[in-house]
């Protein structure tokens, strides 16, 4: 049986049917695109340098948990250079023809995205590597002895790659991007500007007070904090102020089962899973997340990122280990002596 799939107002993951109020909210420009300051400031110059000389940008890197902007910052890399863009997932590309019919189809300097770019199929990513660096496809005509191999010309283009998980990446792929950058996890500072740029794009009437609780449970996550903003919007309709106070966004949250350090149902049944069934660890990922009905790459790419962030899980060579603060923050008695050669 596979697992089960869960979904929650603090799933980091892109949801299909919620793709275009997303998309209303993201920022179009870099002067839009709040937090990761150093990798703008950076971008900035490099945009800048390839416009004066007038060639593509090269080819992006962007590594993050999900949410953080990879997809954003494909757009407006695109936006800022002036060119098109072609939007695509590593998934899709399941041949080599795949890849052959988009990139013929590209136009000079044109922004390539491919999401979830550690999924390429092998002989697809294998195609790249001549493409990324002399802008040629190579084609095979034929069949059998009388097969013969053609170097197509594509366009200069810029592929920007976003991937949840740069280990897997494999050296060969990784080393012909030319910027790369990860994306770090956003203040609390941050979050507010974000959800006050967006509580006026959906005119949503709220109070700084509101807006900073939200902002305080959101993981550091602007994809997570615009999703409770916007169920947070139906809570402040319902309300008799028609705002979204404190006490409007506190009772709204404590419907959702956020608690008030931006943990979720799933978040806390980790947490005690680990503690109880496995006292506190450590556990493989494999067997957590059999324990858990989840898949791994679930358990890594979207609740391991910001348990560990807040001190609540550990990884260890021997596997995961639940911190005093986990035992404290679910009121759970911690270890009476701490456990050995866990790393």
């Amino acid at each position: 049986m596979s697992p089960i799939k869960t979904t929650t107002p603090l799933a980091s993951q892109a949801v299909p049917g919620e793709e275009p109020i997303e998309q209303s909210l993201r920022p179009q420009t870099l002067d839009e695109f709040v937090g990761q300051e150093r990798m703008k400031k950076n971008l900035r110059v490099f945009i800048e340098a390839a416009r004066q000389r007038k060639e593509p940008l090269d080819h992006c890197l962007f590594y993050s948990p999900p949410g953080l902007g990879k997809t954003t910052l494909a757009g407006i890399i695109a936006r800022e250079m002036n060119v098109g863009l072609r939007v695509t997932s590593g998934p899709v590309l399941e041949r080599k023809g795949d890849l052959a019919a988009i990139l013929t189809s590209l136009n000079e300097g044109d922004v390539f995205f491919i999401d979830e770019i550690h999924r390429l199929h092998h002989v697809v990513e294998e195609t790249l590597y001549s493409v990324m660096e002399d802008f040629k496809l190579d084609v095979i005509i034929g069949e059998g002895p009388s097969a013969k191999t053609i170097n197509l010309p594509v366009p200069r283009f810029t592929l920007v790659g976003a991937t949840t998980r740069a280990g897997l990446l494999t050296s060969p792929l990784r080393d012909r991007f030319g910027i790369t950058a990860h994306l770090e996890f956003y203040s609390d500072e941050e979050l507010m500007t974000i959800l006050g740029r967006s509580s006026q794009i959906l005119k949503v009437p709220a109070e700084m007070s509101g807006l900073k609780e939200i902002s305080r449970r959101s993981r550091g996550t602007p994809r997570i904090a615009n999703r409770l903003l916007r169920r947070l919007r139906d809570f402040s309709d319902m309300s008799k102020e028609k705002k979204l106070t404190l006490d409007v966004a506190a009772q709204g949250l404590l419907a959702l089962d956020v608690d008030d350090r931006g943990l979720d149902t799933m978040d806390r049944r980790l947490l005690t899973t680990l503690i109880e069934k496995f006292s506190g660890g450590p556990v493989g990922v494999d067997t957590l997340a059999v324990a858990l009905s989840e898949d791994v790459d679930t358990m890594t790419d979207v609740y391991e990122p910001f348990l560990i962030q807040c001190g609540l899980l550990t990884r260890t060579p021997r596997g995961r280990v639940a911190t005093e603060h986990a035992y404290k923050h679910l009121g759970k008695p911690a270890p009476q002596s701490p456990q050995d050669n866990l790393f």
